[in-house]
Parts: C-alpha cells; sequence; structure tokens
C-alpha cells in the first residue's frame, strides 16, 4: 500500500497482493442507500407477491389446506396436456433455436454476405410478439385466397382449396406457433453465437491439427470444450425462459376456437385467475414458478464463471481463415430469404384498405395505401404511441438509475456472497407475471389507484431491476484493476467513481437500455393486467383489434409496421453493444 498525493488530497493506493475487485467499493453508509430503492421495489413487487401466491396456493381464506388446491387444479381437464405441451415448448423450441443459431452464425461467419444475413435475422428479435402473431396469422390465415402459406401448402399437397390444410387448426397450431417463435429467435442466437466464435483463437485449432487431430477433434477441442458449450447452454437457458411468455403470441395468432388446443401454462393461469389471486390458479402459478427458476438456477450453475477472469494477452493478427463452404453459404442465403417472406407478407398486407385485405390476398390487387391514410389522420394509434413512448422512456431511465446504484456496491462481493447474489437477482427477472399478479394488484392498490399509469409504469421497473442490476454488476466486476484503479482515483465522491465506471462499460449500459425500453415497448402481458382507460400502452392497443381479425387485417398489419418502426431501428443500431453488454461477465 502507498500514500501520493492526487490534487493536492492525499490518496491511499491499494496496490498490494493479487487483482480483487474491492478497490472502487462506496462506504457501508452509502451502499445500504444505494441498495435501498432496488431492495423496496423487488421486496414489495416481486418477493413479497411470490410469497402471497405460495401462501394462496395452500390456504383457503386463511384456513390451511395444504396440497389440495395443488390436486384441483392438476385434476382439472385438459391441465395435464397443458404442462406437457408447456414442457414440450420449453424443451423442443430452444433446442431448434439454438441448432439453427450455431448453423447460421458458422454459415455466415467469413462472408460477404454474412453481415446482410445477419441484420435480416435481426430484425425480428425486436418485434413485438404481438406483431410476430400477427404477421403469421395472416400468412397461415386458412382461406388459401388470403394465406400465402395455406395457397402453398394447398399446391404442394395437391388439394382442392376447400380441402385446404388448416394450419391454425386444432392438429397444427402448436407446430405453427413455434415456427412463430422461432423466426423471432434465432436471430438472437445467431449474433451470440457469432460473438462466441469470434472469441475462439485460430491457433488453438492449429494446435488441434499440429497433434493429428482430425476435423471433428477441432470442432470439439478448439471450439466446443473452451467457449460454445457454455454458449450453448446460455441461448438454450434464455429460449426457454423466453418461451414461457409465449402468452402474447398464442392470445393474438390462434383463433378463439383452438385456444385451447394451444394452451400452455401461461396462458391457462391468466385464464384461470386472471388478476386476482385464487387456490386453483396459484397452486399452477406455484408450479410454474417452481419449474422456470428451477430450470434457470440449473442453466447458470452450469455457465457459471469463476473470479477473476483469464487475461487475454495481445496477440499478433491472426492469418486469414477461409470462408465457409458454397453449402454453409447457400443455406445461409436460404434463411435470410426464408426470414424476409413473413416480413414481405406483414408489408404488403398494410398496404391494401379494409375492404381489399379480408377479400383476398395482398397478391390479388395493387397496393393503395388506404390503411395508412386512415391511420394518419385518425388520433387513436398516434395517442397510443405517445403514450407508450413517455412510458418506456420513464420507465427506461428509472430502471438505469436504480440499477446502477445497485450495481456499484454489488459488483465488489466476491465468492459464496456474489455467487448467491447473482442467483437471487437471475431468479428475480424470470418470476411470471402472471403468477404474483393478483398480490401486485393488492400492492398498488395500497400505494397508487390500480389502473393507472403510474402504478404501470411501477409494475414495469420492478420487473425491470433484477435484469438490469445483474447485467451491470457483471460488467462492473469484469472491468480491468487498473480502470477500477483510475475511476476511483479520478472521482473524488462515489457518484464521480460511478460514473466513470458506468463510461468504461458503456456496452452494458446501452444493451439495459435499449433493451428494458423496447421490452415496455413491445408488452402485452403487464398492460393487459395492470393498465387502464386511460392508461393502455401498444401491446393491448394492438391486441384487441385482433378480436375481427379478417375484416381488420388492413388497419391491424398497417398498426404493426408502424408499432415495429423504432423498436426495429434501436435494436438494428445498438446490436454491437447488444450482445457486447450481455456477454460482459459470467454468472458469479
Amino acid at each position: 500500500m502507498s500514500q501520493v498525493r492526487v490534487l493536492g488530497e492525499l490518496a491511499v493506493l491499494d496496490d498490494v497482493g493479487p487483482a480483487r475487485r474491492g478497490r472502487a467499493y462506496p462506504a457501508a453508509g452509502a451502499t445500504s442507500a444505494l441498495l435501498l430503492p432496488a431492495a423496496v421495489l423487488l421486496g414489495g413487487l416481486v418477493l413479497w407477491p411470490v410469497l402471497r401466491t405460495m401462501h394462496a396456493s395452500v390456504t383457503t381464506d386463511g384456513r390451511w389446506v395444504g396440497a389440495a388446491h395443488f390436486r384441483t387444479a392438476l385434476a382439472a381437464p385438459g391441465t395435464g396436456a397443458v404442462v406437457g405441451r408447456t414442457v414440450l415448448w420449453a424443451l423442443l423450441v430452444p433446442a431448434v433455436v439454438t441448432a439453427l443459431g450455431y448453423l447460421l452464425a458458422a454459415a455466415s461467419r467469413r462472408s460477404q454476405e454474412g453481415g446482410l444475413v445477419r441484420l435480416i435475422l435481426l430484425v425480428p428479435v425486436a418485434l413485438p410478439l404481438v406483431v410476430t402473431g400477427v404477421t403469421f396469422r395472416l400468412m397461415y390465415d386458412p382461406d388459401p385466397s388470403r394465406g400465402l402459406a395455406t395457397l402453398v401448402a394447398t399446391r404442394l399437397t395437391g388439394r382442392p382449396v376447400e380441402d385446404a390444410p388448416q394450419l391454425l387448426g386444432p392438429g397444427m397450431v402448436t407446430v405453427a406457433l413455434m415456427s412463430a417463435f422461432v423466426w423471432a429467435w434465432v436471430g438472437l442466437a445467431v449474433l451470440v453465437f457469432r460473438s462466441a466464435l469470434d472469441a475462439v483463437p485460430p491457433s488453438l485449432a492449429d494446435a488441434v491439427r499440429a497433434y493429428g487431430g482430425t476435423r471433428r477433434h477441432v470442432l470439439w477441442d478448439a471450439q466446443w470444450r473452451p467457449l460454445l458449450l457454455r454458449t450453448t447452454a446460455v441461448v438454450f437457458a434464455l429460449v426457454a425462459v423466453g418461451t414461457s411468455r409465449t402468452f402474447d403470441l398464442i392470445l393474438v395468432m390462434t383463433p378463439g376456437s383452438v385456444r385451447d388446443e394451444a394452451s400452455v401454462l401461461a396462458l391457462r393461469i391468466w385464464q384461470t385467475s386472471g388478476g386476482t389471486t385464487t387456490g386453483d390458479g396459484a397452486a399452477l402459478g406455484v408450479v410454474w414458478l417452481v419449474a422456470v427458476i428451477g430450470g434457470i438456477m440449473v442453466a447458470a450453475l452450469f455457465v457459471r464463471q469463476a473470479w477473476p477472469p483469464p487475461r487475454v494477452e495481445a496477440a499478433p493478427e491472426p492469418a486469414p481463415v477461409a470462408p465457409p463452404r458454397r453449402v454453409f453459404r447457400l443455406l445461409a442465403a436460404g434463411a435470410a430469404i426464408a426470414w424476409l417472406v413473413p416480413l414481405a407478407v406483414l408489408v404488403a398486407t398494410s398496404a391494401h384498405g379494409r375492404v381489399d385485405a379480408a377479400a383476398r390476398g395482398w397478391w390479388s390487387a395493387p397496393p393503395n395505401g388506404e390503411s395508412y391514410r386512415d391511420l394518419v389522420t385518425g388520433t387513436e394509434l398516434w395517442r397510443t404511441l405517445g403514450f407508450t413512448l413517455l412510458l418506456a422512456t420513464a420507465v427506461t431511465a428509472t430502471v438505469l438509475v436504480v440499477a446502477l446504484l445497485a450495481a456499484y456496491p454489488l459488483a465488489w462481493l466476491t465468492g459464496p456472497a456474489a455467487q448467491a447474489t447473482g442467483l437471487l437477482l437471475l431468479a428475480a427477472s424470470v418470476v411470471p407475471i402472471q403468477v404474483i399478479a393478483g398480490p401486485v394488484n393488492e400492492v398498488l392498490g395500497l400505494v397508487l389507484s390500480s389502473g393507472t399509469a403510474q402504478g404501470l409504469a411501477l409494475v414495469h421497473i420492478a420487473l425491470g431491476v433484477p435484469f438490469a442490476v445483474l447485467v451491470l454488476r457483471n460488467a462492473f466486476a469484469d472491468l480491468p484493476v487498473e480502470q477500477v484503479r483510475d475511476a476511483r482515483l479520478g472521482g473524488r465522491r462515489w457518484w464521480h467513481t460511478l460514473r466513470r465506471l458506468a463510461r468504461h462499460n458503456l456496452s452494458a449500459v446501452v444493451a439495459v437500455s435499449v433493451l428494458e425500453f423496447v421490452q415496455v415497448w413491445n408488452d402485452l402481458v403487464v398492460g393487459r393486467l395492470f393498465g387502464g382507460p386511460g392508461s393502455s400502452p401498444l401491446g393491448p392497443f394492438l391486441a384487441e383489434q385482433t378480436r375481427s381479425f379478417v375484416s381488420n387485417s388492413g388497419a391491424l398489419a398497417a398498426s404493426s409496421v408502424l408499432a415495429s418502426v423504432l423498436p426495429v431501428m434501436l435494436v438494428v443500431l445498438s446490436r454491437r453493444h447488444l450482445v457486447a453488454g450481455l456477454v460482459s461477465g459470467g454468472v458469479r
């Protein structure tokens, strides 16, 4: 330990011993104040509601009933199929997304058209799931004169028009929903795998070949074992958690007559209890909550990274690597074309008026722009867009401030305390809102009026804080010790140090901001459960229009296009920061 003069004041440099995190931690009093906002939000709107739901699952009017509600809920007609369908979603869809993501990342890695392919695949990631549901419902329309996919399936199978395959019928609706979800999520997997592939040193492959390794040995020893195995677990876990939130997609994409055949726990709990806490609904919620948190915990323990991360020494510029073989490049190009088709269907349908879009397919008549003219001259959509923009901006700013304050002291924890904190934050970030909707409404009834914009914003903030704190905490903890020392010496107060640390972690700050804004902008379930007549955001507004889907398809498609412009621009422009921010730091 040494003492030097900095700006005329005595500074103590803790530069003795191995590198460690505790070089910029705030004082004990400041730590409590920094953690207080996040603790109040998570305690009041996440932890207590979870405990309240668990209590409701084993009691009736305050009287202990044990597992009675669980037996009743699980024995209800159709519940077994709902649980099985939920498990199928959680296993099959992540596996398909992960496999496609790796293949397309490898196929588009070192080719001239690779950047364009990845850009096309990324666009669906930013779309609201409501818009994805609208897009694929247009494609899978049961009438071949309107549904492009139905028309193609009819021609391929040689069936007459009146016997066209029903892609949204009872036998195919789950497959159709899964195809829409895969389309929406593959782009994220491609970006994460691309980042992992770029981080693998080419010298590893050379070393394996030097010892007589075959192509299979190179793939396993030089790619999968050092990095891609962990990346696969991360992607699989992210998508598995995402499949637990397919409420938006099912509600918008499935006709009411087949909704029960497509139902999963997310929808069943909403149908059972809505915004209240009931015994059977609470029991199903606890089952779902345990499954979601248990799954993400297993994945988190599998990908856990020890501290400190290995220092990467500067290496000479690697030799040029040959681009993928022609067959893989064709695979990437074909995927890009396939991913463009649903977007083209949405845009083409939006260019037609109400009558044309309802009567025939977009390819049967020239576009006239009538739907856009009606929307532009109206006020309802613009009022909804304005409210959603204000809501998303306010929530994002608040979440970022609260998360930065909490991440600053948490980043300097080490050992079991750091790992336990990371797992708790991870568990809080995946709690399904349907499970705790009733208790959250009770809390809002005490502090705010139910159905207000302030209450809606408060729920979004509480749900966004855990993930934001986790990302920023890991990013702060991964900073090189030299940057931490620089921030400590350059900041005369803790907030100066925090500002400098945030500047060094710009990618993580941008990632948190963009993801939170897009999450609020694209939301349906929170707005539906906690919004009111004067606080209805974009998701519920679009979902309401799907009640008369065929007759309203032109205006609905145009509204979906306008609603998607801002999130798509944000995600595309910040894609490098998103990946860098999300992968900065392991789960500790």
